[in-house]
């Protein structure tokens, strides 16, 4: 194997916990996840020639594992149902005194309220931290529609907990 993929394999081993947080974030599923990761390695290096080197690998991968998630997700035609059945698991917090977790549970509920574009651009650069080019080489669309996309998103997930703030005259953070 030449040294350059050897390089850029230990570059990809690098990107695995960025690739196992969005594919948990696609998949809502921890197991299913991880198989859509080793699947996104796999052909990413049995494509590794055509990574051109000093392009973002990050975004390379980002796109074969969103890819991956799509194309199984049109075969298998399981996703409804899937959805549904976490629903249907979902734990349900108790009120208690624990703040932080009625904090998280109503941003959550927020989160999973939004559209699926909102969903995506929110997590690729407020929680891995993509630019807005590297986001919109992932999506495939322009740096303005990302530009556009995160703000909407933005406003609609303050909009969607404020609407919920059991305490009106709190201070958001």
């Amino acid at each position: 194997m030449p040294q350059d993929h050897r390089e850029t394999i230990s570059a990809m081993k690098a990107e695995i916990p960025r690739l196992r947080r969005f594919a948990r974030y696609m998949a809502r599923d921890a197991d299913y996840a991880d198989d859509l990761v080793q699947e996104c390695l796999a052909r990413a290096i049995a494509n590794i020639a055509s990574w051109q080197p000093g392009t973002n690998l990050r975004a390379w991968l980002f796109v074969i594992l969103k890819n991956v998630f799509r194309n199984d997700k049109r075969r298998a035609q399981h996703d409804i149902a899937y959805r549904s059945r976490l629903e249907q698991d979902a734990p349900a917090y108790s009120g208690a005194d624990q703040h932080r977790h009625l904090v998280l549970s109503e941003v959550q509920d927020a989160f999973q309220r939004l559209t699926d574009d909102h969903r995506e651009v929110l997590m690729l650069i407020a929680v891995e931290g993509l630019r807005y080019e590297e986001a919109a080489e992932v999506l495939n669309i322009s740096v303005g529609t990302v530009k556009s996309r995160l703000s909407r998103a933005r406003s609609a997930l303050r909009a969607l907990v404020d609407f919920h703030d059991p305490d009106p005259g709190a201070e958001t953070v």
